[in-house]
């Protein structure tokens, strides 16, 4: 892969440079490779003599030409066999940039990997089989999901694709807060509306859930058991209802999530953790162990001696345990269950709640375990007009009626598009547009429109073969468009590899705009099918390597890639 060449290009000369005594020592030095934006400064370009230079107190320059020599005499070539360098050229730019031109065989060649690998291009295994486990959406089992969560959903899914891609054994966790305050006002609001609904009158808990979807549970309910809880006891009533409803709200959810291709390996019940005594005997464990402490009558544990601002409560004086005395159980068995590296996603409101996690899980022996992502929350609008109410209940837009709107591919992609710290904007309108405006549809429909010229030329009795042309046809590729095109194609390794370690998927959407625009330029300049024969075959090559990069790209994003549009 050229980019992994690169660097290894780059890793040696940097080692024997030092040795040489030329450069500062090396280690540790994280440099960039990426494309220049001027032609004029080659294929790709790095900034490693800048960065070194930086840490060591030298001239940029000095070193950048230290590298270069270095590079030069190794002949461009990483020098594993290869009959055919890597680099036509080499050189320093600028206050010590190092600007690298391909050659023009070796591009040709790297194509022919592509189509080689086909949906395995741009896998790495960078992760070596780890065990990761990513909790994402996470939302309590009592109520609808809504945008926010659905942007989680996608972030999560994409996320977790983005690292079984280079090398991750991920597993996706759905974390059930059912247990607790909020399950006991959900049961008393749905009793509530199921006896308003069979005639009774009854006072709504004055904290309870107002919203509609509330009686249309209590109406399912009812319809469901003919009102037979009407007159039985009221603790036994609530109780069957509280569970009842929990389970359709539940319902509700998978299929929520199941429709926009979200599927989670596990479902991990809150409740069940407090059932089984988990939890009560972690806070006895930390006692013993001197993490933890009674004071005021309540159990305290000392996160401020792990990096937390304050100790935090695990037992309140009632003896009832907190959410951060559960969730610290429910991280131990997340660990106990074999994961050694621990991702959870949640909204911008967590923020208090990261500190005090990893100052406990520290504190457990497990420091750098766990990695909490926070986002900022989605702006709902039409036609640039902020869209508050849903038309259907007058009350919250929902995620499901934002899917059903737009579709599932759009969602998720438009989800996509910005990095998860900062706010989004959603414009439904433009959202459904099937305009080259219209990001989601721009990228699907360069797909779309690569195997709309495949069938064209099935049509026209033109060999559709799987075959890789010969370097000689392929050498028939030289228009500035065709090579632009092929460069942009080799970005999507260091992009796969870059956009995980990151976590930042939004990198995968911005790419595939790029290629689709560098497609279409292709294709607005050049014909593809042609009645010379070998300039087709490559282009009908290089078509067929874009199209593969494209699905590749889409499917990690969990976006379908449509045939016709």
């Amino acid at each position: 892969m050229i980019v992994k060449e690169l660097r290894e290009l780059i890793e040696r000369a940097l080692e024997d440079a030092a040795e040489a005594g030329e450069i500062p020592a090396p280690e540790g030095v994280d440099f960039v490779l990426e494309r220049p934006r001027h032609k004029a400064h080659g294929d790709w370009a790095s900034n490693v003599a800048m960065v070194l230079a930086s840490r060591a107190g030298r001239n940029p320059r000095e070193i950048a030409t230290a590298l270069v020599r270095r590079l030069e005499e190794s002949g461009c070539s990483v020098g594993d066999g290869r009959e055919y360098p890597l680099l036509s050229a080499v050189e320093v730019a600028g206050p010590g940039f190092i600007n690298f031109t391909l050659d023009r065989d070796r591009v040709l060649r790297e194509l022919t990997r592509v189509a080689s690998e086909g949906a395995s291009y741009g896998r790495w295994d960078l992760g070596g089989g780890l065990r990761v486990l990513v909790e994402f959406v996470s939302a309590n089992p009592v109520g609808p999901l809504h945008v926010g969560h659905g942007r989680w959903a996608a972030l999560g899914d994409a996320l977790c694709n983005l690292l079984e891609a280079v090398g991750y054994d991920v597993d996706r966790e759905f974390y059930l807060n059912d247990h607790g305050t909020q399950m006991e006002v959900f049961a008393a609001s749905v009793e509530a509306r199921y006896l308003e609904l069979a005639g009774k009158e009854v006072e709504f808990p004055a904290e309870g859930y107002h919203g509609s979807y509330v009686r249309d549970i209590a109406r399912a309910l009812l319809e469901e058991d003919g009102g037979r809880l009407v007159d039985a006891p009221p603790g036994e009533r609530r109780a069957e209802l509280g569970e009842r409803a929990y389970r359709l709200m539940l319902r509700r959810i998978r299929e929520s999530l199941d429709s926009f291709g979200v599927r989670f390996d596990n479902w991990f019940s809150e409740r069940e953790l407090h059932r089984s005594g988990a939890v009560l005997e972690e806070v006895r464990k930390l006692q013993e162990e001197g993490l933890a402490y009674e004071k005021d009558g309540a159990i305290w544990m000392a996160t401020s001696r792990f990096g937390d601002d304050k100790d935090r409560v695990l037992l309140r004086r009632n003896g009832a345990p907190t959410y951060f005395a559960a969730d610290i159980a429910y991280h131990l068995n997340k660990l106990a269950r074999g994961y050694r590296h621990l991702i959870n996603i949640g909204g911008a409101d967590h923020h208090g709640y990261v500190r005090r996690m990893q100052a406990a899980l520290e504190a457990k022996g497990h420091p750098g375990v766990l990695e909490v992502i926070l986002g900022q929350l989605v702006n709902l609008k039409r036609g640039g007009e902020p869209v508050r109410m849903s038309k259907r209940t007058g009350e919250m837009v929902t995620f499901d009626e934002l899917v059903e709107e737009v579709g599932k591919d759009v969602a998720r992609y438009i989800f996509l598009t910005r990095s998860q710290d900062t706010a989004l904007d959603f414009d439904i309108q433009l959202a459904v547009q099937e305009s080259m405006e219209n990001p989601v549809y721009y990228v699907q429909y360069a797909h779309a429109r690569i195997c709309s010229i495949l069938r064209y030329g099935l049509g026209k009795g033109v060999e559709m073969g799987e075959e890789i042309p010969d370097l000689a046809t392929l050498r028939r590729l030289g228009e500035e468009e065709e090579m632009d095109l092929a460069l942009k194609i080799f970005e999507f390794e260091e992009l796969i590899r870059d956009a995980a370690l990151d976590r930042a998927p939004h990198r995968l959407t911005r790419y595939l705009e790029e290629l689709a625009a560098a497609f279409h330029l292709f294709y607005n300049r050049h014909r593809v099918i042609s009645d010379d024969a070998e300039l087709t075959a490559a282009r009908l090559f290089l078509v067929r390597c874009t199209l593969q990069v494209l699905r590749n790209g889409l499917s990690i994003l969990g976006v379908s890639a449509p045939e016709s549009m």
